[in-house]
């Protein structure tokens, strides 16, 4: 009776175990921005105590972007906590500064930002911005659950719902892998990522403006 009472207790917490934890990781990528090839690194690193940095740079001959946002755990939510978004092309400089505040719950943005996107606004139990959806889409196709984000970002907030389209294959290192392939399309935007069990970050993410591509990501190797 014991060791089927112990059996069972370890059957309850291998169920309960979470499907995703969240670990640090630097993952290189071959990308196209802007319709010039370029370089790009996805990274995540713990930072004090529950909080994480995760960061995205893109650098090619026409300049270079990047994308940090701070955030912590609360439970299985990723919570942002602050952005920065700064891009430098030949002659042109911008550099927006993003501030979840959860005791207040409202966020606000600075920087090169229009007076009617600086904010507030409200901030709900779930909301992430543009960066941890990445993460969430990762983390949610491993568990099998629905993708219904809402985003605030750029000073909106909008639901987001992206789509489960099926198998396909991606190249990572000359190697063919399984992926899963999810996407949404609104507003004239139109995301794909493709999702490999067992790898941390997307496998190759796609976004496309008004039917042109803005920008591809393909996974070189991760570590």
């Amino acid at each position: 009776m014991h060791i089927l009472r112990t059996a069972l207790a370890l059957s309850l917490l291998l169920a309960a175990a979470p499907v995703f934890a969240i670990k640090p990781f630097v993952a290189d990528y071959n990308a196209n921005w802007k319709g010039v090839s370029a370089k790009a690194q996805i990274s995540l690193s713990q930072a004090t105590g529950n909080r994480w940095n995760y960061e995205l740079s893109i650098n090619n001959s026409l300049g270079s972007s990047s994308q940090v946002t701070v955030f912590d755990e609360q439970g299985d939510t990723l919570r942002p906590l602050s952005g920065v978004d700064s891009t430098q092309l030949l002659f042109k400089k911008m550099q927006k500064n993003a501030t979840y505040d959860w005791t207040q719950n409202e966020a606000r943005w600075t920087g090169d930002v229009k007076p009617d996107r600086s904010g507030p606004v409200k901030l709900q139990a779930g909301d992430l911005d543009g960066m941890l959806i990445n993460l969430a889409i990762v983390r949610d196709v491993a568990a099998g659950k629905s993708m219904n984000y809402r985003m605030v970002d750029n000073g909106v907030a909008r639901p987001q719902t992206y789509q489960n389209m099926g198998k396909d294959t991606v190249t990572i290192a000359g190697q063919t892998r399984n992926a899963t392939k999810v996407g949404r399309d609104s507003d004239g935007k139109q995301v794909i990522v493709w999702v490999v069990d067992g790898i941390p970050t997307p496998a190759r993410i796609l976004q496309r403006k008004d039917g042109k591509d803005e920008l591809e990501l393909t996974l070189r190797s991760v570590h």
